[in-house]
């Protein structure tokens, strides 16, 4: 009986195995079909015979994004809101989750707090007074703009505020017979104690605000205010190559670029960031999601 038991576990696991691997390669895909776009020809890309193999593979789309000015402005707008927002997202983070850890006879009104909270999670206040807040604030066509409207990302305080729960209780005993304050306990205690939780909650906040679009594209008024994403949603690429200005070396690069070559290299490029990020924080990734969201 038991060796057939071990078959049937053999086996679930191999077709799990296969089943993981098949949406790993799905998932790759279009990766793979962008990579080659962006180091194929113009005409092979035109025509629709690319997809996961470049075809006359050339650099030029490439060296187009590399004397891009545009494209690098965007690039330091992005850089500078993920310093800028990453940095409030946790020091705000770190410092509500620790207060509304407490129990409520520590801290009274805490069920108050963790409700409004999560209300705010429920319920949005709507863009148009979102717009109007912020443009009232004068913080259109800044970096605030981008960062101080979501600089309490509500899932993270209550992800890290779990986490904090978890942790023995024997600590605040031995912190306060030491007469450690709260805010000593905080950072010298619960954050070195909490590496998992704060590398999840960082990866959350890191690749929201790499990844936002929209708020670049409502609240910045001028082009080179716009962060990376939102200048990628918005380029409509215009080559002219009747310019009599133009070097006949500048015509036979153009020549070989097309929108959708130019468009594919810039995304991989913008992609960078978040794929040297990401080693370095996965592998305290599970183990953060994982006790941040058990509630004691």
């Amino acid at each position: 009986m038991y060796p057939n038991r071990k078959n049937k576990d053999a086996l679930f696991d191999y077709v799990l195995l296969g089943v993981l691997l098949a949406i790993t390669l799905i998932s790759f895909l279009p990766l793979m079909h962008m990579v080659a776009v962006s180091f194929s020809d113009k005409t092979a890309v035109a025509g629709g015979r690319v997809t996961l193999i470049p075809i006359n593979p050339t650099l030029a789309a490439y060296e187009a994004v590399m004397s891009d000015n545009a494209f690098f402005t965007a690039f330091g707008v992005s850089i500078q809101r993920v310093l800028i927002g990453v940095s409030i997202n946790f020091v705000i983070t770190a410092i509500t989750a620790f207060a509304l850890s407490r129990s409520s006879r520590e801290f009274r009104g805490r069920n108050i707090y963790i409700w409004l909270l999560v209300f705010t999670m429920m319920f949005s206040t709507g863009l148009i007074p979102w717009y109007l807040n912020i443009r009232n604030l004068g913080l259109l066509d800044t970096i605030w703009a981008l960062v101080l409207p979501g600089a309490v990302p509500v899932f993270n305080v209550i992800l890290l505020m779990n986490y904090f729960r978890n942790l023995p209780k024997e600590i605040d005993e031995a912190a306060m017979i030491d007469g450690a304050a709260p805010l000593r306990m905080l950072t010298a205690i619960y954050l070195p104690m909490s590496l998992p939780a704060l590398a999840t909650v960082t990866l959350f906040s890191i690749v929201n605000h790499w990844n936002a679009f929209f708020d670049g594209l409502i609240l910045m008024n001028r082009q080179v205010n716009y962060p990376l994403q939102t200048y990628l949603n918005q380029i409509v690429i215009q080559f002219n190559v009747a310019n009599a200005h133009m070097t006949q070396e500048e015509i036979n690069r153009l020549l070989k670029l097309s929108d959708k070559t130019v468009s594919a290299s810039k995304i991989l490029v913008g992609m960078i960031p978040i794929l040297i990020v990401y080693p370095f924080l996965q592998k305290y990734f599970v183990t953060g999601i994982t006790l941040g969201s058990i509630k004691e």
